[in-house]
């Protein structure tokens, strides 16, 4: 049985990651959900007794030695797939190019990262798109259409819920919570991702969280304005 470590569902897109992925595909394992301590690093004391790194998410798999700890979401995902042979697509054509769309969101889409944080419980009305911003949501349009139309839906990659779906998984709430202009295919495929049982659990789990962490709620306003909040008091 493997032990995932998370952070905070509202506010973890790291640690949406390999949770929806896991439960999507039926892989058993015991959540540890770590609230964050403070601001950026402020974690790190406690988090540092489970992950090497300090930061989440981090798999523990006690079924090898003493216990393998594996941190970072795309090293858990490559390490899920060494024993679950549905973590990537079974045709060689798809899987290269989930593994490339994966890597891609892994190391890019930085304006979408900093000017919309992932806050689940919220809704927030942007006072403008930034330049960089747009130049992110036209690529995102463009990659999910080509993944879409090239191995004929209804996910990414094809007919089912792979890697590269859990790493868009939280892109689909960021287009939820700041309500951001996304082509008309890319929001159906917004919806079918919100509307999975998995992640449906994880947002019903975010409004019931009490924590409130002043780094992330400033960063979820510092470019719009609050327009409603959905989360229990």
């Amino acid at each position: 049985m493997f032990d995932l470590y998370i952070a905070n569902k509202n506010y973890s897109s790291w640690s949406l990651r390999p949770w929806v992925l896991m439960k999507v595909l039926e892989i058993p394992f015991n959540e540890h959900l770590m609230p964050f301590e403070g601001g950026f690093g402020a974690s790190h004391d406690t988090f540092i007794h489970f992950s090497p790194s300090g930061l989440v998410p981090c798999l523990v798999d006690k079924a090898v030695g003493d216990g393998v700890a594996v941190w970072d979401s795309l090293a858990i995902t490559e390490y899920l797939a060494e024993q679950h042979t549905n973590v990537w697509p079974t045709d060689k054509i798809a899987r290269a190019w989930a593994r490339s769309a994966t890597a891609e969101m892994h190391s890019g889409f930085g304006a979408l990262r900093d000017e919309c944080s992932m806050n689940c419980g919220v809704r927030v009305e942007l006072n403008s798109l930034s330049a960089k911003l747009k130049a992110d949501l036209t690529r995102l349009d463009a990659l999910w259409q080509q993944g879409l139309e090239r191995f004929d839906g209804p996910f990414l990659a094809g007919e089912y819920f792979t890697a590269v779906d859990a790493f868009y998984a939280p892109v689909a709430f960021r287009v939820q919570t700041f309500n951001l202009p996304v082509s008309e295919h890319s929001q159906v495929y917004v919806e079918r991702l919100l509307a999975l049982p998995a992640m449906q659990a994880w947002y019903q789990a975010a409004l019931e969280e009490t924590w409130r962490e002043p780094m992330h709620e400033d960063e979820t306003l510092k470019n719009g304005t609050l327009s409603a909040d959905y989360r229990h008091a």
